[in-house]
């Protein structure tokens, strides 16, 4: 399976945000790769707000993050769990602040969370011990913030969020290593443009491949294969000021450039020439 992809897909105004923040990913212990595709650090420090976006991917996010309001006041810590969002994801960036995020395969969080299907988090933040803590690990998120955000060297956060993470490790879940086959194969495979077609390709009825999305993975397979072909769409408006949207509709399996036109403007939030314009 692929390490984590340096790419910035999905990141509206990649290079804009560059400016502003320090960004990076890094790779966890090698016992987590099969579950996490990276871990995301963040760091700022502005002298006015700035508001990110992102269309997200099909994945669920832990995510620590520190807050410091200036003066005297204490930095404020908190871990939370991010499940899938479906539309556009906004974000507000002021003042200093730090996270470190983890991300996890399509698929790869049901092991971690086992109580509930992973659709029960989609479109939610939650605190991470509401949906992490177990009898046998109890509420650890809250208590491994500060050591996971409080160093300033970075190697040392890595270090503390592979020790919170290997805490964790699950035994295996073959449905969940299942679902996350399956979305790397939509990932990979752009031929798989129709929900029948990746049923077939996992031998399992449609009906079963969706109940199977919704426990593991948290949305829909046509979600994930519409929010692919939207990252698709996205990238190349913002390498090709110019592109053929009737060739880039048909690449994607769009009936017509209409449809993707439809599918961009609802995901992004302006329409696709004016996105590549801007």
């Amino acid at each position: 399976m692929a390490g984590p992809g340096r790419e910035t897909r999905g990141i509206v105004d990649a290079p804009d945000l560059f400016t502003r923040v320090h960004f990076r990913l890094r790779d966890p212990a090698p016992a987590l790769r099969p579950h996490l595709e990276h871990y995301w650090l963040i760091d700022w420090d502005l002298p006015e707000p700035y508001t990110s976006h992102v269309v997200p991917h099909p994945s669920v996010h832990l995510v620590f993050q520190r807050t410091e309001p200036g003066g005297e006041a204490e930095p404020a810590d908190s871990a939370e769990v991010y499940g899938i969002v479906q539309g556009l994801f906004s974000r507000r960036l002021e003042g200093r602040g730090r996270v470190c995020g983890v991300k996890f395969r399509p698929g790869a969080f049901r092991p971690f969370a086992p109580h509930r299907p992973v659709s029960e988090w989609t479109g939610r933040r939650v605190p991470a011990d509401e949906a992490l803590a177990t009898p046998e690990h109890g509420p650890l998120a809250s208590a491994t913030a500060r050591a996971v955000l409080g160093p300033a060297d970075e190697d040392a956060r890595v270090a503390a969020l592979d020790a919170y993470m290997l805490s964790l490790l699950p035994a295996p879940d073959p449905q969940a290593e299942l679902a996350t086959e399956l979305a790397e194969l939509v990932r990979t495979d752009r031929s798989l443009l129709r929900v029948d077609a990746l049923a077939g390709a996992a031998d399992l009825s449609v009906r079963s491949l969706q109940r199977l999305f919704s426990a593991c993975v948290g949305v829909g397979p046509k979600w994930v294969i519409l929010r692919h072909r939207i990252h698709e769409a996205l990238q190349r408006a913002g390498t090709d000021p110019e592109p053929d949207w009737a060739e880039l509709a048909a690449d994607l399996g769009y009936s017509d450039q209409a449809h993707l036109v439809r599918d961009f403007t609802a995901t992004v939030g302006v329409p696709p020439t004016a996105f590549a314009q801007r």
